[in-house]
């Protein structure tokens, strides 16, 4: 009896072990086995991506002849004014942080909690990119793991230059339309480096639904947008928050001496 009864409590506990170690063991297995080369990005340009291909599926079905408008251009081809604008609309403190805007998270998740669902995202344009290059639209909590997981790749092998160029040419502007240099054609009949303050400024304030306002519609909504981007690159014209450090890394926020006396670059909400 004694001995059934230790087979019995053996089982129990090697099955309470099981149970806690196999489902992080398969989750650390999936990531392993399915986690993008990032690193290859630093001087490679993606062929497609994870978005592309799920909105080519769904114009396929209705137009089999259906392909994507898209046009590759380094970060010099596509105008200040258009960079400036889509980090102040998308992502204000983009040179400053490593992947993450946890004041945006908090934010969000405090939301997401009062709503009881998955619905705002809070994400920089680091994770933006993670999204649009490999992962699905779904609001899952693992889709959400693994766009922090590749979010923070992208930051630790990538230039923010690179991370930049690499989501201007990638983003959604349109239906069927992505990047920068098929936008300002699409919109505006012109390339990217060609394009105005004004006419970057309405672009950026596309982002939050580029498909929406394709053909472009200048709604008050937009109208309003548009001016608080431009109200915000002329507060901040000539700060790091808009152009970032030389070399393309990250902008160290300052830490206060032990008198109380900053040092180093100011944090983007500190800016004036």
């Amino acid at each position: 009896m004694k001995s059934t009864g230790r087979r019995i409590l053996l089982r129990v506990v090697l099955g309470s072990v099981l149970l806690l170690v196999l489902p992080p063991a398969g989750l650390t297995l999936y990531w392993w086995l399915t986690f993008p080369d990032v690193q290859r990005l630093a001087t490679a340009n993606p062929k497609t991506t994870a978005l592309i291909e799920a909105r080519l599926a769904e114009a396929r079905a209705q137009n089999p002849d259906a392909e994507p408008d898209r046009a590759w251009v380094p970060l010099a081809e596509i105008a200040l004014q258009l960079q400036h604008a889509v980090i102040i609309s998308e992502d204000a403190s983009f040179y400053f942080h490593e992947g993450f805007d946890w004041k945006g998270i908090k934010e969000a998740a405090l939301h997401d909690l009062a709503e009881g669902k998955l619905q705002r995202g809070g994400s920089t344009i680091t994770q933006q990119l993670a999204k649009n290059l490999y992962l699905s639209s779904g609001k899952t909590l693992l889709r959400k793991a693994n766009e922090a997981l590749i979010a923070d790749a992208l930051e630790r092998h990538l230039t923010k230059k690179r991370i930049l160029e690499l989501y201007l040419n990638v983003v959604e502007w349109g239906k069927g339309v992505y990047g920068a240099e098929a936008a300002a054609r699409h919109h505006f009949g012109k390339h990217a480096a060609d394009l105005s303050l004004e006419e970057a400024a309405l672009l950026a304030a596309m982002l939050p639904s580029p498909r929406a306002y394709d053909p472009i519609k200048v709604t008050r909504y937009l109208s309003v947008r548009q001016q608080q981007i431009l109200r915000l690159m002329n507060e901040r014209q000539g700060k790091q928050s808009l152009t970032g450090n030389e070399d393309g890394t990250r902008i160290i926020p300052r830490q206060p001496k032990e008198n109380g006396a900053p040092t180093g670059p100011r944090p983007v909400g500190e800016t004036k």
